[in-house]
């Protein structure tokens, strides 16, 4: 496989043969404009077969000239817009970007991080988001009113976020309301809360600001579920069910206290005995990308490398994450590897971008994805540089293309959702809340 941190150039080299490996998907190599133009699904990568919600966002057709640009073409454009525009414009670019858009952003980071980040740039009268469309809302909601926050490609959404939407979840509320009532207890907890992660739609981090819940992340979940227990009996966690119960575990709950629910059925098919005893009640979602990492791969892993550092990501399946020796965020993963002071082999359970990315940054070290398939994130991928050189040439003639805006129904109380997740702080026990010192491990590592 190629050394460098272009997925797009490892997917090239090993369709002619230039190198070793294999893909996911042959249609990989399209251009996400003529897989935009083809039936609704979330194009080819880990979320291709993942059903795609009816009335899910069309980009449509960009320019021509976007469409048929060469990539020098495209940098010269994308760097002479970026210099006219100036401190006008803010760049955000997430972890699992492609490198060919990577290299334009003036912030790189998980989807948070970047939200934070916008948040920051009160100057910039335009952020372009290079991530999925959750990442955008969070980043409009963060922001100042008269900012335009720009989704480069409409088409860019996310499979777990879409595996909750609010019509289901209400629902589900409605039917927990009956079963465990709506008057808190005598200590004053009530009978459950609601906990959304980060990936979800801002109509669902509305939702748990109305009904006393909060936001989390994938690297403060502990810390938010500790805060939940202190107000009330149980958590409804969603739409990420294995960072929820890799979390609970971690806590010491046991699997019997978290009963998965399925939207499609009463009660999501548990019966009234199993939802009483419940702690967490997780949701039935998942991330395609960290569902594809197995026990199997990390066995191989160390058959092939005895002294092999396993990190996963927590969105992994929980007998991937109890095989591993560390699992954490994103960005736990990026500091673990910056921390490692000898030449060390990592083996890492994330997106493979991301992880071509550190291995390009951290030659001293050997760094590989768990997965031998790359598969890279379908939605994430729908962002390309023809999109980018689009929706920046388009600020600098005074149009704002594909600005996204969350409702201020909506926005209020989803902003509450996450001021407290803000203001959450970490108790007496462990959290991931940034990555370790060296020797350190994160919460729910292997000793």
């Amino acid at each position: 496989m190629t050394t460098s941190a272009s997925v797009d150039l490892t997917i090239r080299d090993i369709s002619s043969g230039a190198a070793r490996g294999s893909t996911c998907s042959t249609t990989l190599l399209e251009a996400p404009w003529d897989v935009d133009a083809g039936p609704s699904t979330y194009g080819p990568g880990a979320s291709q077969a993942d059903p795609l919600p009816t009335g899910s966002p069309r980009q449509g057709q960009i320019p021509e000239a976007y469409r048929t640009a060469s990539r020098e073409e495209l940098d010269a454009r994308i760097r002479a817009a970026k210099a006219q525009l100036g401190e006008r414009v803010v760049v955000l670019g997430h972890f699992y970007q492609r490198d060919e858009v990577v290299q334009y952003a003036d912030y790189v980071g998980d989807s948070f991080q970047l939200a934070t980040a916008a948040k920051a740039r009160r100057d910039a009268e335009a952020i372009v988001f290079c991530g999925v469309h959750f990442m955008a809302e969070t980043a409009d909601l963060l922001s100042a009113p008269e900012q335009a926050v720009i989704l480069p490609n409409l088409a860019a959404g996310c499979s777990m976020a879409d595996m909750a939407d609010i019509d289901q979840v209400e629902e589900c509320w409605e039917q927990l309301m009956e079963v465990y009532g709506e008057e808190p207890d005598a200590d004053g907890l009530a009978p459950i809360i609601p906990v959304t992660y980060m990936n979800s739609a801002a109509d669902l981090k509305g939702f748990v600001g109305r009904h006393g819940g909060i936001v989390c992340t994938s690297s403060n979940a502990r810390t938010v579920l500790d805060w939940a227990f202190a107000r009330g009996r149980r958590v409804l966690f969603f739409p990420d069910q294995h960072l929820g119960r890799n979390t609970a575990k971690a806590m010491g709950i046991g699997l019997e206290q978290m009963p998965l629910w399925n939207p499609r059925r009463p009660l999501g098919g548990n019966d009234e005995r199993t939802l009483q005893d419940a702690k967490v009640v997780l949701w039935h979602g998942f991330c395609s990308v960290h569902k594809r990492f197995t026990t199997a791969q990390i066995d191989q892993a160390r058959a092939e490398h005895p002294d092999v550092r396993v990190i996963v990501h927590p969105e992994c399946p929980m007998p991937v994450v109890d095989a591993a020796d560390e699992a954490g965020s994103t960005d736990y993963i990026r500091k673990a590897i910056e921390a490692a002071e000898e030449p060390t082999t990592f083996a890492i359970g994330t997106e493979i971008n991301l992880v071509q990315r550190l291995a390009a940054q951290h030659p001293q070290h050997t760094i590989f994805c768990l997965d031998p398939v790359v598969c890279p994130c379908s939605t994430m991928y729908r962002i390309h540089p023809g999109y980018l050189a689009w929706v920046l040439e388009s600020l600098l003639e005074g149009e704002v293309i594909n600005r996204i805006t969350v409702g201020q129904d909506v926005a209020e109380p989803a902003r509450l959702a996450l001021e407290r997740m803000l203001a959450a702080k970490p108790g007496a026990a462990p959290v991931d809340a940034e990555a370790p010192a060296p020797g350190k491990q994160a919460a729910g590592a292997r000793p």
